[in-house]
């Protein structure tokens, strides 16, 4: 029989798509306010390349960007960091349509999770209408991509990113 025990600490995350017309050092501000302090920010890339998904609620020209917190939590506080990033989507609406989206996850050595409000054959109930959904995993060096893996998280940006940020969480464990 298996212990039962609390889960190591893990590195949150947020991925934010925006509108061109958006400042979003805006953003970044509330959600540093909200999450806590900011400690990496990728590259800004161009959502639309990969999809037109956000592009009849948002407009075109998406832009992209994911950033991570220094300090590390209870995997637990993803339900709560969907729920507040859905309020600060709304709290940003212009004429009721979104001009930001905000998807938190965290990263482990293994796996990196994505909070969401939609269920699917692969994704598995958290709490509070939130949803985990294993996004990409660790394997031989670097992280890879499953059947489901949104095509942004596929690029190499992406990926550099987020082998960089597993490197800092390892990092940061060691003083734990």
């Amino acid at each position: 029989m298996g212990k039962i025990r609390s889960h190591k600490p893990v590195k949150h995350f947020c991925a934010i798509t925006f509108s061109n017309a958006f400042d979003i050092n805006k953003i970044l501000e509330k959600i540093e306010s909200i999450f806590g302090e900011i400690d990496s920010i990728s590259e800004v890339y161009f959502f639309d390349q990969f999809t037109d998904y956000y592009v009849s609620e948002m407009g075109e020209n998406l832009q992209k960007l994911f950033v991570a917190f220094t300090k590390l939590q209870d995997p637990e506080h993803l339900i709560q960091h969907k729920i507040q990033s859905n309020h600060l989507e709304q709290e940003f609406l212009l004429k009721d349509l979104r001009q930001v989206n905000i998807d938190p996850g965290y990263i482990t050595e293994a796996k990196l999770v994505l909070a969401t409000t939609k269920d699917y054959s692969h994704r598995l109930y958290l709490g509070k209408g939130v949803f985990g959904d294993l996004h990409l995993y660790f394997e031989n060096g670097t992280f890879k991509k499953q059947t489901w893996t949104y095509p942004d998280y596929q690029q190499p940006l992406a990926i550099f990113f987020f082998n960089d940020l597993r490197s800092r969480y390892r990092e940061q464990m060691m003083d734990i």
